[in-house]
C-alpha cells in the first residue's frame, strides 16, 4: 500500500506513527494493497478555507476526507477487483485543532492525531456518522482499530 504524507502545518508530529495506524487501518479493513492514499497536515488558515470551501463550515476542523475511489476495497469472491492501483483519497488532519481536542479529552495530541487518522480512514471506505446507528458502528470500529493498532506496538 503506498502512502505519502506531507506535513505542511509548520507543528512537529511523529508522521511515522501517522503512517504506521493509516497502513493498520487500511490492513484491517482489507483495502487492496495495491491502493494509495495521501495524508497532509495543515495549519488552523488553510483547514479553515479547506472546510468552507468543500464543507459549508465556519472555522477549522480537525480531519477531512476526501475519497477518490470505492474500488480499493476488498468486498470478498463475490466481487472481483481490478487488481490495479486504486486512489483511496486523501486525508486532511490539523494538528493545532487536534492537540485542542486532546488537552480537553485528556490524552496527548499523538493519540489525538491517530485517531483522526483512523477517523479519516473510515471515511475514505464510505462510513459516517451522521445518524446514531452509523455513529455506533463507526466509533465501535475506529475504537477497535486503535487497540490493535496500539497493542501490537
Amino acid at each position: 500500500m503506498s502512502i505519502e504524507i506531507a506535513n505542511e502545518s509548520g507543528v512537529e508530529v511523529d508522521t511515522d506513527a501517522i503512517l504506521a495506524v493509516a497502513r493498520h487501518a487500511l490492513d484491517e479493513m482489507g483495502v487492496n494493497p495495491l491502493a494509495e492514499l495521501s495524508i497532509l497536515l495543515v495549519d488552523i488558515d488553510y483547514m479553515a478555507e479547506l472546510n468552507h470551501r468543500w464543507m459549508g463550515g465556519d472555522g477549522p476542523t480537525d480531519v477531512l476526507a476526501f475519497p477518490m475511489d470505492e474500488g480499493s476495497v476488498d468486498h470478498g469472491p463475490g466481487e472481483a477487483g481490478t487488481g490495479e492501483p486504486a486512489l483511496l483519497g486523501d486525508i486532511v488532519l490539523a494538528p493545532e485543532v487536534a492537540s485542542k481536542q486532546a488537552a480537553a479529552a485528556g490524552h496527548s495530541a499523538a493519540d489525538e492525531l491517530h485517531l483522526l487518522t483512523v477517523h479519516g480512514a473510515l471515511h475514505l471506505l464510505g462510513y459516517d456518522h451522521a445518524e446514531p446507528e452509523e455513529e455506533r458502528e463507526m466509533f465501535a470500529l475506529q475504537n477497535r482499530l486503535l487497540q490493535s493498532w496500539r497493542a501490537g506496538r
